[in-house]
């Protein structure tokens, strides 16, 4: 039986191309069983509408697969009546799109069966199933309509050891075109020239120890799991030795959930002595300034610095977040990085219902005077998030559908909870990213003051 397995463009305007990660675990699971495999990389060739209706409808497939995330609902509407128009076979989608909107995925697009949650696994099943005709109610993390009923059967317990998946089989993919590429996503500064960056992302964790009222990922009602530091150092051995790669993007919800945690990997990687340049992601209470020593160790090790997220510096939107930090641990952790040698990049999301002028102003204060030009977006509602369920209830989502058909990115100020106008709040967006940019001489014009491309350091 062969499969075609599809990466979609989220933004194909865009120039960043990164590999797909979530992706590739599927992928290298269907080859390591045995089926035929075939990836219509959309993404990596940034094909046109005609160009995808075109391959697949010369290619020859027995199943097709798509994962998404939740943002590119109307993408996997467009991909499902394609293959349908063309092919009579059964449509797999998994991701956010299918354990957020399961139903709606389901009854608003073709999609026939929706993996929910940890796929790796069920995708093997599925397919033996598929190719078996055998009963799919036994196969666990499931959702598809039988006779227009709609049938979810019983939710899929995750590997607790993860260092039991495999890695990666980039040679599924254009590997070499996503290394040339992968200099465009690298934050500065760079740990050589810019032109000899080669770069692949390295998964290390499963979900998030944490509950943010406006995140939403496929493990977010299953337990926070995280590999080995022995087998995070053996992939990243594997992909220096194979691919020449100096630079690792560790693609995580959360990478240090802990000292303890932090220090065994940085030993271990040490210990190794692949001199890698590397980051990572943690929270901002990971580190204190007491704690310049693990720093240090973190320098040595080849880290380049640690992506941590300020969101809001006002204390009344932090805790409608659900972030349980405070700015003072923001401010602790930057100092110390900065102390060690290392670069501290945030992320902002602006516009909480309790947003106001003064809390704004506070937010990028902290920002200006830590030297740091944050990643900022306005609060996106995602299905599945207490956020969205107050979008819904208090009328700023009537129709779901529409929602979700038009749906951007965190960039684009879709939805106004505030009591503010949203003239008002962009404003004054603009006007605070513009201070901090002048400061830090990064020489943004207005245009790309939101949508950098990526995180900004001062020269």
């Amino acid at each position: 039986m062969k499969v075609l397995l599809i990466n979609v463009a989220l933004r194909p305007e865009s120039p960043t191309l990164m590999p797909p990660v979530g992706l590739g675990y599927i992928a290298t699971a269907i080859h390591n069983a045995g089926f035929e495999l075939e990836i219509l990389d959309i993404d990596a060739n940034r094909y046109s509408d005609n160009e995808i209706e075109d391959l697949i409808k010369e290619k020859k497939f027995d199943v097709a697969a798509i994962g998404c995330i939740v943002t590119g609902f109307r993408i996997i509407r467009k991909l499902t009546d394609i293959i349908k128009k063309h092919k009579n076979v059964p449509i797999i989608v998994g991701n956010s799109v299918a354990s957020s909107i399961t139903s709606i995925l389901l009854n608003l697009t073709q999609t026939d069966i929706a993996v929910i949650g940890e796929g790796d696994m069920a995708i093997v099943e599925l397919l033996n199933a598929i190719e078996n005709n055998s009963d799919l109610k036994k196969i666990h993390g499931l959702a598809f309509k039988e006779k227009g009923e709609m049938i979810f059967t019983s939710k899929r317990e995750v590997l607790k050891n993860i260092d039991e998946i495999s890695f990666i089989n980039w040679e599924l993919f254009d590997v070499k075109k996503y290394i040339e590429k992968s200099k465009i996503y690298i934050h500065e500064p760079y740990p050589v020239p810019y032109e000899q960056v080669r770069s692949l992302p390295i998964n290390t964790a499963r979900g998030c120890a944490f509950k943010c009222t406006f995140c939403y990922h496929v493990f977010i009602k299953d337990k926070y799991r995280v590999r080995s530091p022995r087998s995070i150092c053996d992939e990243i051995k594997l992909l220096k030795e194979k691919y020449e790669i100096n630079y690792i993007n560790f693609f995580d919800e959360l990478t240090f959930y802990s000292k303890e945690q932090c220090e065994a990997f940085v030993d271990t990687l040490l210990e190794y002595d692949l001199n890698i340049a590397w980051k990572a992601s943690t929270r901002a209470d990971l580190l204190g300034v007491e704690d310049i020593e693990i720093a240090r160790k973190l320098k040595r090790s080849g880290c380049i610095g640690l992506g941590f997220s300020l969101e809001s510096a006002n204390a009344d939107i932090l805790k409608a977040m659900n972030k349980r930090l405070s700015v003072k641990d923001f401010i602790a952790q930057t100092k110390v990085l900065r102390m060690a040698g290392l670069i501290p990049w945030t992320s902002l999301v602006l516009g909480y219902p309790q947003e106001t002028e003064q809390s704004l102003k506070e937010t990028f204060d902290v920002c200006y005077d830590a030297d740091i030009y944050p990643s900022s977006g306005y609060l996106l509602p995602l299905p599945g998030t207490p956020m969205y369920d107050y979008a819904v209830k208090v009328g700023e989502i009537g129709n779901e559908e529409n929602f979700l058909m038009n749906m951007g990115d965190r960039q684009d100020f879709s939805i106004n909870l505030t009591n503010m106008d949203r003239e008002k709040i962009e404003q004054i967006v603009t006007e605070n990213l513009k201070r901090i940019s002048d400061k830090l001489s990064l020489g943004l014009d207005e245009s790309r003051l939101i949508k950098t491309g990526h995180y900004r350091v001062k020269k």
